[in-house]
């Protein structure tokens, strides 16, 4: 559906508010991508040995998402950086997820998101082993 049919129907005339047409163009991109990792089985399971068993070990809580996944952080530097590379190399081959990084404010907590379509939950339990 594109943005123009979407505002229309939503009743906003051919102008829909900025805020809403990111979010409402990113849930319809979000569908149309299958769940789908695009690693060999054994770059995978490096991936998982590596870079994604450290995250998880960094993390303080994991709380499942009806989405996906939430890992929750003690605020550093170090691991805020070890997110983001985790979240950079993740993206190109998990083309679905959806990843939302939050940092609290005065040097509170940070949160990692992974997010998506339906089935993502399931697909990260499994990925992460939980």
């Amino acid at each position: 559906m594109e943005a123009v049919s979407v505002a229309r129907v939503m009743n906003f005339g051919d102008q829909m508010p900025a805020s809403l047409f990111g979010k409402i163009r990113m849930e319809t991109l979000m569908a149309d991508l299958p769940i789908h990792c695009s690693l060999t089985p054994e770059a995978l399971e490096a991936r998982k040995q590596g870079l994604l068993t450290a995250l998880l070990h960094r993390s303080t809580r994991q709380e499942f998402l009806p989405e996906g996944l939430r890992l929750r952080f003690d605020a550093s530097s170090d691991t805020l950086s070890s997110i983001v590379r985790a979240v950079d190399a993740e993206r190109h081959c998990c083309r679905f997820l959806r990843f939302t990084i939050t940092v609290e404010a005065d040097e509170g907590a940070v949160t990692l998101d992974l997010t998506g379509p339906p089935g993502t939950r399931e697909f990260v339990a499994a990925l992460l082993e939980l």
